[in-house]
């Protein structure tokens, strides 16, 4: 089954239940997976899907840290419980540990430099693919290459 199609089951379901943030939440994440295969003219794969929801995360989690500095308790509440919800569709994150092993191995091939981190971050993203945190990454790449 599809990211798509277990969206779509549990979007049902949800409406069964009548559980209000989980059917909202999915509901947003349909229409942003439509609005993107409407931007790319073809049917989403589970990676385009995947990409979409992570890009969906990220948004969510600025705004969470937007409503935590305004002191909105309550819409920071509702927002760290949909970003739980979207966060049970993506596959799982690789440590911080595992990601170095991968930066060093790049590193390595590459036999980069301080100057080539925007090489070793494209390098190593696409190796990734979606499995670790940009940020993370960024930071890993960054500490491996200047010491």
């Amino acid at each position: 089954m599809t990211i798509h199609q277990q969206i779509e089951e549990d979007l049902k379901a949800a409406m069964k239940a009548h559980d209000e943030l989980r059917l909202s939440t999915l509901r947003l994440v349909r229409s942003a997976f439509k609005n993107k295969e409407i931007d790319s003219g073809k049917e989403l794969s589970d990676q385009d899907a995947v990409a979409v929801m992570r890009t969906m995360l990220k948004q969510y989690k600025d705004a969470l840290n937007d409503f935590t500095t305004a002191g909105r308790t309550d819409l920071a509440e509702r927002q760290t419980k949909e970003i739980g919800i979207i966060e049970g569709y993506l596959p799982q994150q690789m440590g911080e540990a595992q990601v170095e092993e991968v930066c060093k191995s790049v590193i390595g091939e590459m036999n980069a430099t301080l100057s080539d981190a925007g090489k070793v971050m494209g390098a190593v993203m696409k190796r990734l693919a979606g499995q670790a945190d940009g940020a993370m990454v960024k930071q890993v790449v960054e500490r491996l290459l200047k010491g």
